[in-house]
């Protein structure tokens, strides 16, 4: 009879990236029994490839235990169970190469299938990936004799950093009024978009920016550049804060999009891994925001930024501060030159402070 185990792994980052570790444990699946708990730390490293080492931890003590073994991995990482189950791209560099360690592992088994679980049903796993944060890996399998690796005693804390992000959605185009999708397009500000950025820029004064940092599309540069002006600041560009690309959707609104490709609009509005007809899908966005985000905090750790971008960039942001899922991009509405605000800790809290805030804005018809 074939043996049936159960791996759980995880895996955190306190600054994300920052100080790293990864949790996993082997379980059999019949009796319950524990038979393996891994924990190790992976340096300075995003929550995403701390979980992926947590994957490869736990595929490695499963093969140990038996090599006939099938094997069900379960994680509350659904980025890690769908790209592993072959549904999601891995674009990230780290997080490949670590993919194909898993599968190599996976290969030697007898089967192996991934389940997303709630992180509530994973606290086994979190807490052996916070002992490797703390600097106390674990290697300890069944039987008499287990081992836990020696170490020195830890080091202290580090200070907690705080990053305070500023999230401005560009002013109006010719597209707002109908609520048309602009994504790649490279519209200019109208008009009254024009205003927008510059009652956004009056805003800023005394906020304390401390850097700007502008999607690469014009109606948002222009939005930036107004601020810029006022505060007297340069602009960097991330390619990575764009807007999700809609394809063949672009400058459609929503009902003539789901007129033109009724089956797939529904599952796009369903789905976060469907793609418009020649797009992104908004876990494509995510994965990408998300480089951003590491790169922004990592870069201006400790200040006040002001990230000038669009309505999925801003969505997301926010889905990560709240520690949500994405799917919340089809729940949150953002107008215009609205000021949302999250603020990143290195301990790996967050706290989001504002959302869709336009008391800044005199608009005019």
């Amino acid at each position: 009879m074939t043996r049936r185990l159960v791996v759980e792994a995880d895996g955190g980052s306190r600054g994300n990236p920052g100080p790293a570790g990864y949790g996993a444990l082997v379980r059999d699946a019949d009796t319950g029994d524990l038979l393996a708990e891994r924990a190790a730390s992976v340096g300075r490293a995003t929550n995403n490839v701390a979980e992926y080492g947590g994957l490869v931890a736990g595929l490695q003590a499963a093969l140990g235990i038996d090599p006939s073994a099938e094997v069900e991995v379960r994680m509350d990482s659904k980025l890690v169970v769908e790209q592993m189950s072959g549904r999601w791209q891995i674009k990230h560099p780290d997080m490949r190469k670590l993919a194909v360690q898993a599968r190599e592992i996976a290969g030697q088994l007898g089967r192996v299938r991934y389940t997303w679980i709630p992180r509530a049903q994973n606290s086994a796993a979190d807490a052996l990936a916070n002992s490797a944060m703390d600097g106390k890996p674990v290697h300890r399998d069944a039987g008499p004799a287990p081992v836990e690796v020696e170490t020195a005693p830890p080091a202290e804390p580090a200070p907690v950093v705080t990053t305070r992000t500023l999230l401005l959605r560009h002013g109006r185009t010719a597209h707002t009024p109908e609520r048309r999708f602009s994504g790649s397009s490279d519209l200019d500000l109208s008009d009254l978009g024009r205003a927008d950025a510059e009652a956004a820029a009056r805003a800023m004064a005394g906020r304390g920016v401390e850097a700007i940092v502008s999607s690469p599309l014009k109606r948002c540069r222009q939005t930036a550049g107004a601020v810029a002006e006022v505060l007297d600041m340069s602009i960097e560009v991330d390619r990575d804060l764009r807007e999700l690309d809609f394809g063949g959707w672009e400058g459609m609104t929503g009902a003539e999009a789901l007129a033109a490709n009724p089956l797939a609009f529904r599952r796009w509005r369903a789905a976060l891994d469907v793609r418009p007809p020649g797009g992104e899908s908004v876990a494509d966005v995510s994965a990408r925001v998300a480089a951003a985000r590491a790169r922004i905090l990592e870069r201006h750790a400790g200040k006040t930024v002001l990230l000038v971008t669009h309505v999925t960039p801003i969505k997301l942001m926010l889905a990560a501060g709240l520690g949500v899922g994405d799917e919340i991009v089809h729940r949150v509405f953002l107008e215009a030159a609205s000021l949302s605000e999250v603020t990143w800790s290195t301990d790996g809290s967050s706290s989001v402070r504002l959302v869709n805030d336009t008391s800044h804005l005199r608009r005019t018809t």
